[in-house]
C-alpha cells in the first residue's frame, strides 16, 4: 500500500508526467561515499511520500513538513496512510519497533512537534478546506481547531512556544501568519510559505517564488524588518528549510537533474548551508526523491523520506550522518 500526498501549493511543472525510468533499489550512489544511510522504518509502516510531478521541463513537489523528531530525540513522528486515512504515527527512535497512532482524522497534511514534545500542531485537508489543529502528543485523538481560514498549512511552533507560525494561501499567493497561544491573536508576518523559526533570533526562514518560477529561501527578521535571500539559483528550486538545533545550519530540499548522454531525469535531493547561506552543499545524489529533512536532537543526523533502497519505489524514513558536524 502506498500513499502519495499532493497539494498544489508550488508552481508545478507541466501536466505531462514522465514515468520512472531509473533504478531506486540501491541504498546509496558513489557521490554519497562517506555518508552512512540507515533505514529506520519498514514497508509495513506505510510512510507517506509527498507526490513529485515531473515533465520534460522540470519538477514540482509538495513541500509541507511531514516528519519530525522530539527535542529529546526519543520519538520520531511521520504521516502514514492506513485504512484509507492519513494520520500521524509515532515511533520510538531507540526501539524502532511498531508505531503508535496519534491522530484519528481523515487526511492530515502536515505537522510539527512543540519544542517540549508535549503537543503537535497539524493541518488537515477536507475537500478544498484546510485548517490547523492542536493535539496532545502523548494522548492524541482530541484536537482543538485554532484557525478558521480555508487555506492554512505547515504549522510550526516558535521556540518559546508563545505562538504557532503557519502559511496561508491568499489571492495574491502565500503569506506567513502567527497564532498567539496565550490570546488567540492572529498576525500577518511576511509573504512566503514553509515557515521555520530560528533559535535565539526574532526571525524565521521561509520560501518565496523567484521571478523565473523557482523557489528561494529567505530569512525574515520580523523585529527589524530586514529581509534577505540566503539560497537562490536560477536553475534550481528550494523548499522546506529546517534550522539545526545549534542554529548554525539549514537543511532543505532542492531540485536536481541527472544527465547521462541524452537521458535527463529530474529529482529532489537534500542540501545544506550555513544560516547565512554560505557553504552551500548538496548532500544526496540518489535518483530517488529525498524529501522532508529534519535534524536529530543533537544535530549529528538528518532524517528524511525517500524511496531509495526499494525496487518498488516504496517510501521509508532514512537517517544519514551529517558529515559537517563539528566535534
Amino acid at each position: 500500500m502506498k500513499k502519495f500526498l499532493f497539494l498544489s501549493i508550488l508552481a508545478l511543472v507541466a501536466e505531462i508526467t514522465v514515468s520512472q525510468t531509473v533504478d531506486y533499489s540501491v541504498t546509496f550512489v558513489k557521490e554519497e561515499a562517506g555518508v552512512n544511510f540507515t533505514k529506520v522504518s519498514t514497508d509495513n509502516d506505510y510512510v507517506c511520500m509527498p507526490e513529485v510531478r515531473r515533465s520534460q521541463y522540470g519538477i514540482g513537489w509538495l513541500s509541507n513538513r511531514i516528519l519530525d523528531v522530539t527535542a529529546d530525540g526519543q520519538n520520531l513522528a511521520y504521516l502514514s496512510y492506513r485504512n484509507n486515512t492519513t494520520n500521524i504515527f509515532i515511533k520510538d527512535v531507540n526501539k524502532m519497533g511498531g508505531s503508535m497512532q496519534r491522530t484519528n482524522r481523515q487526511n492530515v497534511l502536515d505537522f510539527s512537534y512543540s519544542p517540549d514534545g508535549k503537543s503537535i500542531c497539524f493541518s488537515e485537508i477536507v475537500g478544498d478546506i484546510n485548517r490547523i489543529f492542536v493535539t496532545d502528543a502523548n494522548k492524541g485523538y482530541i484536537c482543538r481547531q485554532i484557525t478558521n481560514n480555508d487555506k492554512d498549512y505547515t504549522p510550526v511552533y516558535a521556540y518559546d512556544m508563545s505562538k504557532i507560525y503557519f502559511a496561508r494561501q491568499e489571492v495574491q499567493g502565500f503569506s506567513i501568519w502567527s497564532y498567539s497561544i496565550t490570546d488567540n491573536f492572529l498576525s500577518n508576518i511576511s509573504r512566503g510559505m514553509n515557515p521555520c523559526p530560528i533559535p535565539n533570533e526574532e526571525a524565521i526562514l521561509c520560501v518565496r517564488p523567484s521571478g523565473n518560477g523557482n523557489n528561494e529561501i529567505w530569512k525574515v527578521n520580523y523585529d527589524t524588518g530586514v529581509e534577505e535571500c540566503i539560497v537562490a539559483d536560477p536553475n534550481h528550486s528550494f523548499t522546506t528549510p529546517m534550522v539545526s538545533p545549534d542554529g548554525q545550519w539549514v537543511v532543505f530540499v532542492g531540485s536536481s537533474k541527472i544527465v547521462s548522454g541524452s537521458f535527463v531525469y529530474y529529482n529532489t535531493d537534500i542540501y545544506v548551508c550555513r544560516i547565512d547561506g554560505t557553504e552551500f552543499t548538496q548532500l544526496t545524489y540518489h535518483a530517488a526523491d529525498d524529501v522532508s529533512p529534519v535534524w536529530s536532537h543533537d544535530g549529528k543526523y538528518i532524517y528524511f523520506i525517500s524511496q531509495r533502497g526499494s525496487s518498488t519505489a516504496t517510501a521509508n524514513i532514512w537517517r544519514m550522518n551529517f558529515v559537517f558536524s563539528e566535534e
